[in-house]
């Protein structure tokens, strides 16, 4: 991946994370990642349609997966896919933490620990800050 292509991604994703919506200034001691939203043993492309700025917290918890178990089906669903879904349409925060609005949302939040303590109280002190 060509540093233009890595930046187009970047802006793109309004420097932000595609999944926890973290900014990127908000991560000083840690870079944001390009994901492949399909990973490339599932043949996913190194193309822009098949990449997201992903924290290192998302990157790293999404890994290969495609899919999630949703908590309150049980039923196993695909995850958020940033460049088919609209994240609106998914999730919604409430208060500190972002709650899934669907079974894809769900699934997302519980696979990608978006509401770990740490990243609870992250939000917290943002908003306490006037970041968010």
């Amino acid at each position: 991946m060509n540093e233009a292509a890595r930046q187009a991604v970047r802006r793109q994703a309004d420097f932000q994370c595609e999944y926890c919506r973290i900014h990127e200034r908000h991560m000083p001691f840690s870079r944001l990642h390009l994901d492949h939203i399909i990973g490339r043993q599932h043949e996913g492309k190194n193309e822009a349609e098949n990449l997201a700025w992903s924290c290192q917290e998302c990157n790293l918890l999404k890994g290969t997966n495609l899919s999630g178990i949703d908590p309150a089906t049980r039923l196993v669903v695909p995850i958020f896919h940033p460049r088919q879904n609209l994240w609106e349409e998914h999730f919604a925060h409430v208060g500190h933490r972002i709650v899934g609005l669907t079974p894809t949302g769900r699934a997302t939040v519980l696979l990608l620990e978006m509401n770990s303590p740490d990243r609870v109280e992250l939000r917290a002190t943002l908003r306490a800050a006037g970041g968010l």
